[in-house]
């Protein structure tokens, strides 16, 4: 009788300690992936304009929304609020979720790129993301059998909401910065071996110039190439600098091969036109920059109203 106490007491210990391990695992995976996304927050952000939402700002609290909601499982499981009832149930639907949009971007554009699961800290591509939370859901699955505990509650939820906004706050003043300086586009045609297979020297257009090394100039590719992808019609055009040996490289980060482009190779002429640093994105208007912007000020709205006024 001893003995059998003794043996479901070792049991029931070892359950728990091999419960809280894996509970701890978890927790650690949902803080750093809410993390790594805070860290590189720019393109995660525009993950949700990529889906859809048109603005640039509500784009950025559902970023950040999103990132609370990692913080706030992480939290949760770190203090033991609520596990059965409220805690292991939304860590499901969050995974289910996230799984849901990960077969609907590998049914989209393939087992290619980085799903940003762990922003730009750790490269990861959907089918091996998609193996990850089923992992992570084989997970909750056992903590059910052996953590099943359901301590105190508390107020740690506001804490994980908060925290985004507070890291990574709002950039409420989104707007370019008005220029209105002449640009000499004809350089364009005459000092490079290639010449743009568009008119860029009249009408109204997006003109980026990036080198192909550059880390940021490939993020405001990627920024870019969603606006195109989502209205074809937009007057976006890329001037590349840089040893064409870096194209590959270059379009596999950033996505843009449809974003209409030139590589020009005149790089003096190419400082005319950019000036001292890269990405340099002007809003051209029949020759003259009426706006300068970073790629953070690249928002739908204000762009397609541009381009209509």
């Amino acid at each position: 009788m001893a003995d059998t106490i003794q043996k479901s007491g070792a049991i029931f210990y070892i359950k728990r300690i091999l419960g809280l391990i894996l509970l701890l695992a978890l927790a650690a995976v949902f803080l750093f992936s809410a993390y790594s996304k805070l860290v590189s927050f720019e393109a995660f952000q525009w993950t949700f304009v990529d889906l859809g939402v048109s603005n640039i700002m509500v784009a950025s609290v559902i970023a950040r929304l999103f990132i609370g909601f990692e913080f706030l499982i992480a939290f949760f499981l770190l203090f033991h609020i609520y596990l059965t009832k409220v805690t292991y149930p939304a860590t499901i639907f969050m995974l289910l979720a996230l799984t849901g949009y990960l077969v609907f971007l590998l049914a989209k554009q393939g087992n290619t790129g980085n799903c940003g699961c762990f922003g730009d800290w750790i490269y990861m591509k959907p089918m091996e993301a998609i193996w990850k939370n089923v992992a992570m859901l084989a997970a909750v699955g056992l903590l059910y059998i052996l953590y099943p505990v359901r301590p105190y509650k508390g107020q740690e939820w506001l804490a994980a909401i908060v925290t985004p906004f507070v890291l990574e706050p709002l950039n409420v003043n989104n707007t370019p910065e008005k220029a209105n300086l002449p640009i000499n586009l004809s350089l364009l045609y005459e000092a490079g071996s290639q010449k743009p297979e568009v008119e860029l020297r009249s009408g109204k257009h997006i003109v980026a110039f990036m080198s192909l090394t550059c880390p940021h100039c490939r993020k405001a590719a990627y920024f870019l190439q969603v606006l195109k992808k989502n209205d074809p019609k937009l007057p976006i055009y890329l001037v590349l600098n840089g040893d064409p040996e870096n194209f590959k490289a270059f379009f596999e980060e950033s996505k843009a091969y449809r974003v209409p482009h030139m590589l020009f190779d005149n790089k003096p002429a190419f400082i005319e036109l950019a000036g001292e640093y890269v990405p340099a994105i002007y809003w051209v208007n029949n020759s003259v920059i009426e706006y300068k912007s970073n790629y953070t000020q690249l928002d739908p709205q204000l762009i397609k109203k541009w381009v209509k006024q």
